[in-house]
């Protein structure tokens, strides 16, 4: 007989993934990409474990419109190290949503999750797109407002 204390595990058998799409034109980057984080993560669901990954898979839209306030425009910079000595190459905002804006968006989303395989898994399920148009139709995914 199951004690009414005991700790419920949820299987992997009876996760529920659905797919969404988050339109982020005009939006702050970072206070959509925690929410998109959260989504990942599976946090607005009953069933949350920290221990597993049963977030939804998501879809992001128009990344090339996001919004930064202040001055980060042109004083935010994104760093890349090869590994070699002499090899970081440093970027800043105004350049990389010009050149690559998924780039931004995917950037903000990876560093909010948690960190190892379980953080891996999660950021596999993200999709994001500069413009309106992809191609997870098939899917059947739903419009959600953030």
């Amino acid at each position: 007989m199951r004690n009414k204390f005991d700790t419920y595990y949820l299987s992997s058998k009876k996760i529920d993934r659905q797919w969404v799409t988050v339109d982020v034109q005009g939006k702050a980057l970072g206070r959509i990409s925690s929410q998109i984080a959260s989504i990942l993560r599976g946090k607005h669901k009953a069933t949350f474990q920290p221990t597993m990954d049963n977030g939804d898979n998501v879809i992001v839209l128009n990344a090339s419109k996001v919004k930064v306030s202040g001055r980060k425009y042109e004083n935010k910079l994104y760093h890349k190290y090869s590994g070699y000595p002499g090899g970081i190459t440093t970027t800043n905002f105004a350049k990389m949503i010009t050149e690559k804006p998924e780039r931004v968006l995917e950037e903000a989303i990876r560093r909010m999750l948690p960190k190892g395989r379980i953080g891996r898994a999660m950021y596999k399920k993200l999709h994001v797109y500069a413009g309106e148009q992809h191609e997870h139709e098939a899917q059947k995914p739903t419009k959600l407002d953030l």
